[in-house]
């Protein structure tokens, strides 16, 4: 393999007004799909551009053009003035560009050092000298203020600094113009405003970002100017200070339509006997003595931070985990292990928190995802209907607004708000009594979020004992009251009509 030279640690700060990156009047098509129709992008150094639009406008089409891992159809990409390299040069754009996305490149089982020079730990020459990659590495992680030894291996990296990782590896490159796809969607509240504090930083040494989130409110503290893409066609390019959120949001949708607000909704029986029991559950180092029970047609939220403990509690209930302690109860059933099959069969359905890791199948159908939690329906003595899966798959598109050709279309061609639909289709396949959601929205676009909140405030309206599992306030305004979870142990509730700074503040320990 083709060893690379690693460019001088030194930065230089561009002129503010000059122009980064240009992606001009650039198409893309796949077949009959037109995933870029003459779009438009101009990034100027030394800001922060957000990129936004729905799940399916073109937004990652355009950053495969942008890193050069897609050739245009038409138009051109331009870098600095001058003409993007051949897509073959794979340094010249490394030098350029660079993405970090959503799911880390990061090699676990390598040292951080390794993960820093991966291909080039000769800088040029034959002979590796492991002494000189970590010390290399120390000045990279110095240079631009990583907190994490050379020598730590990848797998012990919170996501927080893996992202940071990134970063510095592509700015090694001598990359100054950085791409941050859905950076925030594994991140708690304290991570996320650290993130943004170093690309404060970096950008004040010379770094401009290009940042990408379904979160229109990071948008607005983060960002200098902001794109929107539609359907595969620029809508329009302003300063974030111009652009109202309605705007905004009408920009994105077509529409004048606002994020959608808590939906008033009869409260569940304050009689009723519980469908899920959670008494004194308890995992070693991640939760203790958790109790909290859930009525049929009752929508709790499970709130807190990223080491509250609220996914591995979440996790253990469906299965996933082990409990040292403690009980779970659907209706008078005791879960005694078994894990996620002996959940499912009592009654509980769950939405994970990685739709990609663990909630599809991505070289399978839509119609094969939809239908995996239901094999018994589909046929006897081992033999499966397509006609009855493809039924059943049409119906949970109908219900779910699932953009897709059709039930044999591959889930993986689908945009992250529609494979999110499919997720929820097969959790919902089941007619669970209970339904866990784990941070159900992560990754969705704006009109996707609206859709999987009406079908969950729809299961609960029917009697299903809904959890939602989130530190996005969004997942959590339809709750009838949300629980707080800090450090393992719950330390509040909230009924409906929280304020965004109470929970916030109960969220972060600060009550």
């Amino acid at each position: 393999m083709t060893e690379t030279t690693v460019p001088d640690l030194e930065t230089s700060v561009p002129d503010h007004d000059s122009t980064v990156a240009e992606a001009i009047g650039v198409s893309k098509r796949f077949g009959r799909t037109t995933a870029l129709d003459r779009v438009g992008l101009r990034v100027t150094a030394g800001r922060t551009h957000a990129l936004v639009g729905r799940n399916g406008a073109g937004k990652s089409t355009l950053v495969s053009i942008l890193t050069g891992l897609a050739a245009p159809d038409e138009g051109e990409v331009r870098f600095a003035g001058r003409p993007a390299p051949p897509t073959a040069d794979r340094d010249a754009w490394r030098s350029r560009v660079a993405c970090v996305y959503q799911h880390s490149t990061i090699i676990p089982d390598l040292t951080v050092a390794e993960n820093l020079f991966i291909n080039r730990q000769g800088f040029g020459g034959p002979i590796v000298r492991w002494r000189a990659v970590r010390a290399r590495a120390r000045e990279l992680l110095d240079t631009w203020s990583v907190p994490v030894a050379e020598d730590t291996p990848a797998r012990e990296l919170s996501v927080e600094h893996r992202q940071l990782v990134e970063i510095a590896r592509s700015l090694s490159y001598g990359a100054r113009f950085i791409i941050l796809d859905e950076p925030t969607a594994q991140l708690d509240g304290a991570a996320i405003r650290r993130l943004f504090e170093r690309m404060r930083d970096l950008q004040a040494q010379g770094v401009t970002f290009l940042f990408i989130s379904h979160h229109l409110d990071e948008t607005y503290e983060i960002c200098s100017d902001v794109t929107v893409f539609r359907d595969a066609r620029h809508i329009v390019t302003a300063p974030v200070a111009e652009l109202g959120k309605r705007e905004l949001i009408a920009a994105m949708t077509g529409d004048s339509t606002e994020l959608e607000q808590a939906v008033p909704r009869l409260p569940a029986d304050p009689h009723a006997r519980p469908v899920l029991r959670v008494e004194k559950l308890t995992r070693p180092g991640e939760f203790g003595a958790v109790t909290f029970d859930v009525r049929p047609g009752e929508l709790v939220g499970l709130a807190g931070g990223g080491s509250s403990g609220r996914v591995e509690v979440a996790e253990t209930i469906v299965g996933l985990r082990r409990a040292a302690s403690g009980t779970v109860h659907v209706g008078e059933r005791e879960l005694r292990g078994g894990g996620v099959p002996a959940a499912r069969d009592a009654g509980i359905s769950f939405v994970p928190r990685d739709r990609h890791d663990e909630g599809l199948v991505l070289t399978m159908s839509v119609a094969d995802n939809a239908t995996l939690t239901v094999p018994r329906r589909l046929g006897r003595f081992g033999l499966l209907s397509r006609r009855t899966r493809d039924a059943l798959a049409r119906t949970a598109i109908a219900d779910l607004d699932i953009k897709v050709d059709g039930p044999e279309q591959g889930v993986a061609e689908l945009s992250g708000g529609n494979q999110q639909k499919v997720v929820f289709a097969r959790a919902l396949a089941t007619g669970p009594s209970v339904l866990i959601l784990i941070t159900p929205t992560a990754g969705v676009d704006v009109r996707s979020k609206e859709t999987l909140r009406a079908v969950v405030r729809t299961a609960a309206d029917r009697g299903t004992a809904v959890l939602v599992v989130s530190d996005e306030l969004d997942d959590l305004r339809d709750c009838d009251r949300v629980l707080v979870m800090v450090q393992g142990a719950v330390t509040g509730a909230y009924e409906k009509g929280w304020a965004d700074g109470e929970l916030v503040a109960a969220m972060e320990g600060l009550t």
